[in-house]
């Protein structure tokens, strides 16, 4: 967690009460769902035992403590007349990271269920129900090489408790989290308004850090996502960090530019970067 973890939950509350297809769960998933809380519950406890905290009352009764948010709950686990809303949808707002929970079966992978404030132009609503391969049909690139058929077989191995990390990045105009597919006519025209002298202060590296852990009782795969945002002008006072980023946005290929909907804008930002030096 960090200082925007309150915003953070405010914004998130605020898309779900506005969008609730924002979160999505298929019949099936309730049982990963209530998993996947209560494995949340216990690290953020984990992290910072002085905010939060799950009691075990009894074998099946539950108090959860989350002073930052002013939140206590007791439940029974695995009964929903306990919850004020579903599970997932419950948790979702006291975490930084989206969710999205991945079901195991005939071989593959599906996302199933999850709640999503903070997708970098995709959409939880139309994903829902996918299998692993068909959510990264549109990267570049990967499929020839078989990088996601691997990436697939690598999580289908996962043993309960384990949790593996890797990143992502992109590039966002401003300080927005939600760039879903959704609210394209929000943000999408700001891709075409980056160019001028405010661009060190508009456009921002993304990069989402992802966690994913085989839950212990359901074995669904949790997938964690994180995103931070740093504009280009904090960027530059890391004299590694600038010539890093100009150099990998020059070389990128272009259908990678494309899918990543930084091409209008990226050789300004290189051009940005490398003029701070």
């Amino acid at each position: 967690m960090d200082e925007s973890y309150e915003s953070d939950s405010a914004e998130c509350l605020a898309l779900l009460a506005t969008d609730p297809s924002r979160c999505q769960e298929l019949p099936h998933m309730r049982p990963a769902c209530w998993d996947a809380m209560t494995f949340v519950m216990s690290e953020l406890q984990e992290a910072r035992p002085d905010a939060f905290n799950l009691e075990r009352l009894d074998v099946d009764t539950w108090r959860w403590r989350n002073q930052l948010l002013g939140i206590e709950q007791e439940f029974v686990y695995g009964d929903d007349r306990t919850l004020p809303t579903d599970p997932l949808r419950f948790i979702a707002p006291q975490v930084q990271d989206d969710l999205v929970l991945l079901d195991q079966r005939e071989g593959s992978l599906w996302a199933d269920a999850g709640v999503v404030t903070a997708a970098a132009d995709w959409s939880m609503r139309f994903d829902v129900g996918m299998s692993f391969l068909e959510i990264h049909g549109p990267v570049p690139r990967v499929h020839p090489a078989g990088v996601v058929d691997r990436a697939q077989e690598f999580l289908m191995r996962l043993q309960p408790g384990e949790a593996y990390r890797r990143t992502n990045w992109t590039m966002t105009v401003g300080r927005r989290l939600d760039t879903a597919t959704e609210t394209y006519p929000e943000w999408g025209p700001d891709r075409r308004l980056v160019l001028g002298q405010d661009i060190g202060t508009r456009l921002h590296l993304r990069v989402e850090v992802q966690h994913l852990v085989r839950l212990p009782s359901s074995g669904a795969v949790l997938f964690l996502i994180r995103t931070y945002l740093l504009p280009l002008q904090d960027i530059a006072r890391v004299p590694a960090w600038r010539d890093r980023l100009a150099a990998v946005l020059a070389e990128l290929p272009q259908d990678m530019a494309d899918y990543k909907g930084i091409a209008r804008y990226r050789h300004a930002a290189v051009d940005w970067l490398r003029s701070a030096a």
